[in-house]
């Protein structure tokens, strides 16, 4: 395989009329599909002025679709970085059966549809549903209200901070580890001072990407949360509603909201991505 400095050294040795076309390409394609949806959302937004914009959050609709959304993210990433870090651990630092099981069970909300996995909800805990009439006795509802949104965010995010993190945990020997219990450290003790601190690059990278599809996941909690306003409906479905209704104005002010906070993701990612290869070279140069 070609090095690194001898690869950048064939890419320039190409056409500089090839580089260009590959280049125009690029910025086209980013264009049309990144920048220009962007600046449309925010002029749509404020189309009607700055007034307009900011008078489309005081809508108790839409406080109550914002405050849900951030509660939504608030309960599912954290129980995704608990579940992410304990499967990490077990599926990298110990061999067992069913190792390859779990891993499989890990992917399925990748290959799952989200209506999908919010129709088995519907199933499981709806009306006619296999728990609905245990549920009923008790006076608890999980479709069509919170529980049931959180339980299907829960459901398409969770591999996310496992998927980032398996890897960093495989590639890592359990010297450490070996070492510290050696010394006297308990199993608790090893995790928090020796385990976390290697990967903690890789679970805030997997909490970054959890919470971006947390507070953007739409199909899925559009089957379970019944679409009630003012209960129900989280930022996406709320802008689905505003835009049914020609209020577009309001419709696109919190999609843009939605879209600040995909920019601030992306932002963090950017900067995690850059200190996982600062951390990785150092490691290499210290090997």
């Amino acid at each position: 395989m070609a090095s690194k400095p001898a690869a950048l050294g064939l890419a320039c040795k190409e056409p500089a009329w090839l580089r260009l076309c590959l280049i125009g390409l690029t910025i086209a394609f980013l264009g049309l599909f990144l920048f220009l949806p962007l600046i449309t959302v925010f002029a749509e937004a404020l189309r009607k002025g700055i007034g307009a914009y900011f008078e489309s959050f005081n809508n108790p609709d839409a406080r109550s679709a914002i405050y849900l959304t951030l509660l939504t993210a608030g309960i599912s990433v954290p129980a995704n970085v608990v579940f992410g870090l304990a499967a990490s651990w077990a599926i990298g630092k110990f061999d067992f059966k069913g190792r390859s099981l779990l891993i499989t069970l890990i992917d399925i909300p990748f290959a799952v549809s989200p209506v999908i996995s919010g129709l088995i909800y519907v199933l499981l805990f709806g009306l006619q549903g296999w728990l609905g009439p245990w549920l009923i006795r008790h006076n608890l509802q999980v479709i069509f209200a919170v529980p049931g949104i959180v339980l299907a965010t829960i459901f398409v995010t969770f591999p996310f901070v496992a998927r980032e993190v398996i890897p960093l945990m495989h590639e890592q020997d359990t010297d450490e580890e070996q070492a510290a219990i050696s010394l006297g450290a308990s199993g608790w003790q090893t995790f928090r001072r020796v385990t976390l601190p290697n990967v903690k690059w890789a679970v805030l990278y997997g909490v970054i990407l959890c919470n971006a599809r947390a507070m953007g996941e739409f199909g899925a909690v559009s089957v379970v949360s019944g679409h009630i306003r003012g209960q129900t409906n989280t930022m996406p479905l709320h802008v689905e509603i505003l835009y049914n209704e020609y209020n577009f104005v309001a419709a696109f002010a919190v999609a843009s909201l939605l879209a600040l906070l995909a920019l601030v993701t992306l932002g963090f990612k950017t900067i995690l991505a850059w200190k996982i290869r600062q951390s990785a070279g150092a490691a290499g140069e210290a090997a």
